[in-house]
């Protein structure tokens, strides 16, 4: 179903305004009155308020600037319009905001305050915008000098948790430390999903019911390349198409019964997929009868 765009820009951003309210409860109820740290820009906010006593949402602003200046010349201006007025809604909620303490057990509030803001940071970048620039930082040394962004973050996080345990605790660089695995975990599960990819080869005589049944009913792109099959190099040979398609796990079953239903001894092989980029991979993308899909 084609939406308009009042319709995606409503969808777009209310859900940017529904992940900022989560951040911030993560932060507001759980982090702060408990003196806990996160990673990232958050971090150095919340550990330059506890040494200097700057009100928090006034430091997010203010060390998030450099962030988004860089971005606005490694990603899209879209974006760094999209995270500044995030960023300001964030602070104002962190400010205005009182959600009370919910709990003091410091094992609680690891988890769940790292759930809330890792489900929040989440949402956000799946609509396009950031609450952290720490991930800007990433793409811009990436881009610059070859620096796998998830290494530029670690350094990040290590420089700033050892000034925690140095300055504060090693108790709170420790729990913060929890606190700040849950959140990238959670935050990545958001982004992704809990989507499990794996790749499926398929080699039947009935190849073109097979694919024309996999584009329908599970809604996936594929791909096919010719093949062929006979006894040694005088026998009589037989050329048809070898599937090759990437589906979500959870739909595996649902596959072997459509190929089942059409050759029940098709030959299936199945592996991991550790990386995909482009194509048709997820069934919701296009879930419409009878339209063709491209292939991958």
């Amino acid at each position: 179903m084609k939406h308009s765009k009042t319709h995606n820009f409503l969808s777009e951003y209310g859900q940017i305004a529904i992940g900022i309210g989560l951040a911030s409860i993560g932060l507001k109820a759980f982090l702060l009155p408990n003196g806990f740290m996160d990673g990232g820009v958050t971090g150095i906010a919340l550990l330059a308020n506890r040494l200097i006593g700057v009100d928090i949402s006034l430091l997010l602003v203010i060390f998030s600037l450099p962030f988004l200046i860089l971005g606005y010349y490694t990603v899209s201006k879209r974006i760094v319009i999209k995270s500044i007025l995030s960023i300001l809604a964030f602070a104002s909620l962190i400010h205005f905001g009182n959600y009370g303490t919910i709990t003091e057990d410091k094992l609680l509030i690891s988890i769940f305050g790292g759930l809330c803001l890792g489900a929040g940071i989440g949402i956000a970048i799946r609509n396009g915008s950031v609450l952290d620039g720490s991930e800007i930082l990433g793409i811009y040394l990436n881009d610059r000098f070859g620096f796998s962004i998830g290494q530029v973050i670690l350094l990040f996080n290590v420089v700033l948790f050892s000034i925690t345990a140095y300055v504060v605790s090693v108790e709170v660089a420790l729990y913060s430390i929890l606190t700040y695995i849950i959140t990238a975990k959670v935050t990545d599960m958001t982004i992704e999903g809990f989507e499990d990819f794996i790749g499926v080869t398929i080699v039947s005589n009935d190849y073109a019911a097979i694919k024309h049944a996999i584009m329908i009913e599970l809604g996936v792109g594929l791909t096919t390349y010719k093949g062929s099959k006979g006894f040694g190099s005088n026998g009589p040979q037989q050329d048809f198409d070898i599937i090759h398609t990437i589906i979500n796990r959870i739909d595996i079953k649902k596959m072997h019964r459509i190929i089942e239903e059409i050759d029940e001894n098709a030959f299936i092989v199945e592996f991991d997929v550790n990386n995909v980029k482009g194509g048709v991979l997820r069934h919701y993308l296009d879930k419409k009868k009878g339209k063709t899909l491209p292939k991958i």
